[in-house]
Order: C-alpha cells, then sequence, then structure tokens
C-alpha cells in the first residue's frame, strides 16, 4: 500500500477514534434532601446546569417543608391554589393512591413527624397518639377542584414518595426535547436511564443488598426508570427493635409486611417512586396480585425470609448469584 493511502488510512482511523467518542457531562449536586447526580452524553452545553436548575424549581413547589412551597401552604392554611405543575402531581399522585387502595397514603406526614423521621429526633408514639394519627390518614380527604386543593384542619399533605419520580419524569423529556439519546440520572436512588449508554448497550443498574453488603444483582435497561425502597434506608433501633420509615397508612407503624426491599422497574419514573412504597406496605402476595392485574411494570421483591422473587418480565435482564424465583402472571 502507497505511504500516500496508509497515511490517509491512518488520519481517518484517528478521526473515528476521536471524532465519535461521546463527550460526557457530569453534575452532582443537593436537592429533596438527598445527594443527585447526572451524567449526559453529546448534551448540548450547560444542559447539567439547565436540569439542576429544573429541580431546584420542582423542589420550590413541591416541598413540605419549605415554607415558600405550595404544599406548605396548603398545610398550613387548608387550601391553596396551585400551580398548573403542583396540581398536575397531586392529581396523578392521588389516582395511585387509589390504584393501590390506600396502600400509598399521601397524608401520612403526621406520623412521621411523630415517629422523628422528618427530625431525625426519633421516638415511639405512644398506642394513643398512633389510634389518633390513623383517624388522620386518609387522602381522599383531599379534594382538588381545578387547581384549587383543600384538606381538613388535621391533614397534612407531603408528595416526597413521588417527587423525585415526577422530577425524573421531567428531566427526561428536557433531555428527549434538547436531542440527548444517552444519559443517567440518579436523583436520590431513583434512578432513570435514557437511551443506552455511550457503548451502545443497556444501562446496568445495582440493586443495594439491604444490609449494606454488595448488591442484589445488575438489571440491565434501556429507557426505563428503576426505584428501589426499604426500610435500611432510614431507621432507628430502641430496646432491641428497629423501626423503619415506611409506614403503614392503616396502624401509622412502620409497615411489618414480610418484605425488606422492593425494586420497581418501568417506563413512568413516578409509578415506579409510588408503588416501591406501596407495594413494600401490602406484602409480597398483594404485591404479585397487584402486579399481575397491571401491565406497566415488573419488580423484585425481598423478603424477610431471604427469598428473592423477580418477575418475569426481568428474568433476562437481572443477573444475580443470589438464588431466585420467578413470578409469572400465570
Amino acid at each position: 500500500m502507497p505511504k500516500s493511502i496508509k497515511a490517509i488510512a491512518l488520519l481517518l482511523l484517528v478521526l473515528l477514534l476521536t471524532g465519535c467518542a461521546p463527550t460526557e457531562e457530569s453534575l452532582t449536586f443537593f436537592a429533596m434532601d438527598t445527594v443527585m447526580s447526572v451524567t449526559l452524553y453529546d448534551a448540548p452545553e450547560g444542559m447539567t446546569a439547565e436540569l439542576q436548575k429544573k429541580v431546584m424549581e420542582l423542589e420550590k413547589r413541591l416541598s413540605v417543608t419549605d415554607p415558600e412551597s405550595e404544599i406548605y401552604q396548603l398545610n398550613r392554611n387548608g387550601s391553596a391554589d396551585l400551580s398548573a405543575v403542583t396540581s398536575e402531581v397531586l392529581a396523578e399522585t392521588l389516582t395511585r393512591c387509589a390504584a393501590t387502595d390506600g396502600a400509598l397514603d399521601i397524608t401520612i406526614y403526621p406520623a412521621m413527624q411523630a415517629w422523628g423521621f422528618t427530625t431525625d429526633a426519633y421516638r415511639i408514639p405512644t398506642d394513643e397518639e398512633l389510634a389518633a394519627l390513623v383517624e388522620q390518614i386518609d387522602y381522599t380527604q383531599i379534594k382538588l377542584t381545578d387547581s384549587v386543593a383543600s384538606i381538613p384542619e388535621d391533614r397534612m399533605v407531603d408528595l416526597g414518595a413521588v417527587a423525585k419520580g415526577y422530577t425524573a419524569h421531567v428531566l427526561t423529556e428536557m433531555l428527549q426535547e434538547a436531542g440527548v439519546d444517552s444519559a443517567l440520572l440518579d436523583l436520590g436512588g431513583n434512578i432513570q436511564a435514557i437511551g443506552e449508554n455511550p457503548k451502545g448497550r443497556p444501562w446496568g443498574v445495582a440493586v443495594q443488598s439491604p444490609d449494606g453488603e454488595g448488591y442484589l444483582g445488575i438489571l440491565s435497561v434501556t429507557d426505563k426508570a428503576v426505584v428501589t425502597s426499604g426500610g435500611y434506608e432510614r431507621n432507628f433501633e430502641q430496646g432491641g427493635i428497629t423501626y423503619h420509615h415506611i409506614l403503614d397508612p392503616e396502624t401509622a407503624r412502620p409497615a411489618d409486611s414480610g418484605l425488606v426491599s422492593v425494586t420497581i422497574v418501568g417506563n413512568s419514573g413516578m409509578d415506579c417512586d409510588a408503588f416501591s412504597t406501596a407495594l413494600y406496605v401490602m406484602g409480597s402476595d398483594k404485591a404479585i396480585e397487584f402486579w399481575r392485574s397491571r401491565n406497566d411494570f415488573e419488580c423484585i421483591l425481598l423478603t424477610d425470609a431471604g427469598t428473592l422473587l423477580i418477575t418475569e418480565g426481568l428474568k433476562d435482564c437481572f443477573t444475580s448469584d443470589h438464588s431466585m424465583t420467578i413470578v409469572e402472571r400465570g
């Protein structure tokens, strides 16, 4: 081969290797009471900053603790004229509360306060307190007419169970509109995989082991949300008993459902966020029944006996060293 042709071939190879390498842009920041990170490939300059700005904007609207938020105003005044965004989130969340028959209930915030999970000033409420708190937990008492929301005097609304999932949805739309087809969002454990990874393969998402020792396994996903909930995320011990932050709306106590971890995989980050909490409260039997009644998500359930249940839609994209039981729709 003539030297000139060799030189051209070498130049083309260099251009191929350098010109096709995707440009990575990452940003880590604190929002919604957690650490978030976004990693984008071949994104417009400054896109990560735009995503952060949007997260902060949504937090301002949806926060239960920010005195300037719409939800804070609703809880303080008993009514509030909501923006289109907050009204949409509240309406969508109420449909999920109803779909799960109240296993997800966004009026559980007073019970969270009573246990100290909102301040880290942990305590065990008395039986009398818990009985009174149960009477305050009822999402059906939330009224939403057009953009006006109202609640009874003794109720409080907390959208924390869906806020990150909704945020993932909004950020995904922003990235799609900007032409970004490869990105990974980690919104405090709420994972949103956009497209494929830079190598053109599915993203590998690790599912944390509740004991803190490694992972239950690895999910291979493309254009999916992955959300895990477990009592290990926030808890305290007293008298040799561990109390976790996922409360059962029927008892106002930490859910004792026989599950220690629930992972939801689906197209909707909001569904995954909401259902990871709800299925944890339900327990494995009701969770599987709920999954069979729908066709919009898959799940991984780890029981307190160590049984790992995998719904059939994940059998080809979840690898684990643990023994697994495949749950079929049957």
